[in-house]
């Protein structure tokens, strides 16, 4: 086996046209860019990872998937990843951020970023033959055009990009005919951007409510609709999330990482990380890693 990271900052390098965008062929990536090494990478940008030949394993903030054909692999700001490899892999690369997609942009159109955000929840999914054909075509056209000095290029570009994206999220049509309105997409995308800053001060969903001149009920109904899963239950997973991942990156003890996350009682950070992990703290970082993760349908 061999793991391999991508450096974060390779996106702005290969390409002066488009900033904060670049997709390349998997082989070339990794006769280029992949480093041999022992420890992941933290990703500063999203990356859509699209293999569609070769084999390994591939973890994501401690979980383990098996690789497969046409399996598409989503990698959020933030985490921790590393590849595994058996075979060389084939496929291709997709970095990106968001002000590039545009989900900033408050005349952003509702509908589509619902649909993203419910397909953004997915770790892992696997391509129908009939999208696989339609997505294979709409990267070559961007991996064309990324390199286009003519006028235009870059929006070009970004509609390729949403029309690749809009192939993947027809997969879910549950998503798709939620009916999303506008504000509450924007409360949802506002709600999850607090909770990533602020989930060491703030473990109430009342705080957030609070921010967000909501009540926790309607902030907890709205963020399930979205997500699936209730606004605490975002909370409690961001915390325990970075609990993990000071377990098996640092050398810090369960106390001295208890204390960092904003918790005075060590006793009741133990609970809640058992409660979350299904493992208490020692034996999770002594064991480091859990149990290799492998999808069902390829659906995480």
């Amino acid at each position: 086996m061999l793991s391999a990271y991508i450096p974060a900052d390779r996106v702005t390098t290969n390409t002066n046209r488009v900033p904060h965008f670049q997709v390349e062929k998997l082989e070339s990536a990794g006769d280029l860019s992949f480093l041999q090494t022992s420890s992941g990478e933290r990703c500063a940008y999203f990356r859509l990872i699209w293999v569609t030949a070769g084999e390994g394993n591939f973890r994501i903030d401690m979980k383990h998937y098996a690789i497969g054909a046409n399996f598409l692999f989503f990698i959020r700001p933030g985490q921790f990843y590393t590849l595994e490899k058996s075979t060389p892999p084939e496929g291709y690369i997709i970095t990106f951020t968001g002000p590039f997609l545009g989900m900033d942009d408050k005349k952003h159109d509702s509908q589509y970023t619902g649909n993203l955000l419910g397909f953004f929840s997915q770790q892992v999914v696997q391509i129908d033959c009939e999208t696989m054909i339609d997505i294979k075509e709409t990267i070559d056209k961007m991996i064309k055009e990324q390199y286009n000095v003519n006028a235009f290029s870059m929006e070009l570009l970004k509609r390729y990009f949403k029309i690749f994206l809009i192939y993947l999220t027809r997969q879910f049509e549950g998503i798709r005919e939620t009916g999303l309105q506008t504000k509450n997409v924007e409360y949802v995308k506002r709600f999850m951007a607090m909770v990533d800053k602020d989930f060491t001060e703030k473990r109430m969903v009342a705080d957030y409510a609070l921010d967000l001149y909501l009540t926790p009920n309607y902030l907890n109904q709205i963020v399930k609709k979205v997500t699936g899963y209730s606004a605490g239950h975002h909370i409690r997973q961001r915390i325990i999330l970075e609990a993990k991942r000071k377990a098996v990156y640092s050398d810090k003890s369960m106390k001295e990482i208890a204390y960092t996350l904003g918790f005075t009682d060590i006793a009741h950070f133990s609970k809640l990380f058992k409660k979350i992990a299904g493992v208490n703290f020692v034996d999770f970082k002594r064991d480091k890693l859990p149990v290799p993760y492998i999808p069902e349908m390829g659906i995480a």
